[in-house]
């Protein structure tokens, strides 16, 4: 909805007198909504977003161009753009009253620019893409993806825009690497197997998350001895082993896990150090 104001002025000999200001309002017959079907999001998610453009009026809303600045913002400390949305190529749909359109174009993808979009008279415009979080989404608890999206023509009386905002997952995210020393081995022989638990999230992996490692030794081991971070752990209280069948069981909850922090570099991408936690199993070989 614009404002418009207006003053007149009386002239006469060789006088000028104002009158008051009258202000008024401009409805728009077009209107302008952006919604995404995620609510949060995680490293190299992909987003998908959907605009809906109403006109209300009894006249063609015609070339009309969309922008979306996917999110661009500076980040503390530096003084370059980024972008934390890579627009994905070729993902655009344009429905007008339904029926899919092929005429708008995307002619820019940073930001997304979208031209040649015409919404009818008393009709309505459905348009749909996707976007991947890259490396320059914050990913610190806490933190949004905040993207404005601008549609803008000769027949509007000024551009309508419409804001989006998405949450950082706030949880752990786990991945686990193992490694056997050494590779080859005898009868009776000692074995190692490493477990490096790393925690990508900006949450810690506390007891609540119930996090277990179970793996089935083959060969099976005995005279078992586990450690977790160095610390021993006693069988049946963090950890179960089954000799006859090499079956292995953390307890959940016995594995906890830091979480990541998060590093911005001079040209805006963030690097994210994990959380690790170490689990060490060694046996003999039956």
């Amino acid at each position: 909805m614009a404002t418009f104001t207006n003053q007149a002025t009386l002239t006469y000999n060789n006088t000028q007198t104002l009158s008051n200001v009258t202000t008024g309002q401009l409805l728009e017959q077009l209107t302008l909504q952006k919604t995404s079907l995620q609510q949060t999001y995680t490293a190299g998610e992909r987003i998908t977003y959907v605009l809906s453009l109403i006109n209300s009026g009894t006249t063609d809303d015609q070339n009309l161009t969309v922008t979306d600045d996917l999110g661009a913002f500076t980040p503390t400390g530096q003084t370059t753009e980024v972008y934390p949305l890579t627009y994905d190529t070729g993902s655009l749909l344009v429905h007008v009253n339904g029926a899919p359109q092929t005429t708008a174009q995307v002619t820019s993808e940073e930001p997304l620019t979208i031209t040649g979009i015409t919404v009818p008279a008393g009709g309505n415009v459905l348009i749909a893409y996707s976007a991947q979080v890259n490396g320059s989404a914050p990913l610190v608890s806490g933190s949004t993806i905040v993207n404005t999206v601008t549609a803008s023509g000769d027949g509007l009386a000024e551009p309508l825009t419409a804001e989006n905002t998405i949450n950082v997952s706030e949880a752990p995210y786990l991945t686990v690497e193992k490694t056997l020393s050494p590779l080859t081995v005898t009868s009776n022989q000692n074995i190692t197997y490493t477990f490096v638990i790393s925690n990508y999230g900006n949450t810690a992996a506390d007891a609540s998350a119930n996090a277990s490692i179970t793996d089935v030794l083959v060969p099976a081991l005995t005279a078992v001895t586990v450690t977790y971070n160095g610390a021993a752990w006693t069988e049946g209280t963090e950890y179960t082993y089954t000799e006859s069948t090499g079956v292995f069981t953390s307890d959940p909850g016995a594995i906890t896990v830091p979480a990541a922090t998060f590093e911005t570099q001079p040209d805006g991408t963030v690097t994210t150090v994990p959380g690790t936690a170490t689990l060490v199993l060694e046996g003999t070989v039956a």
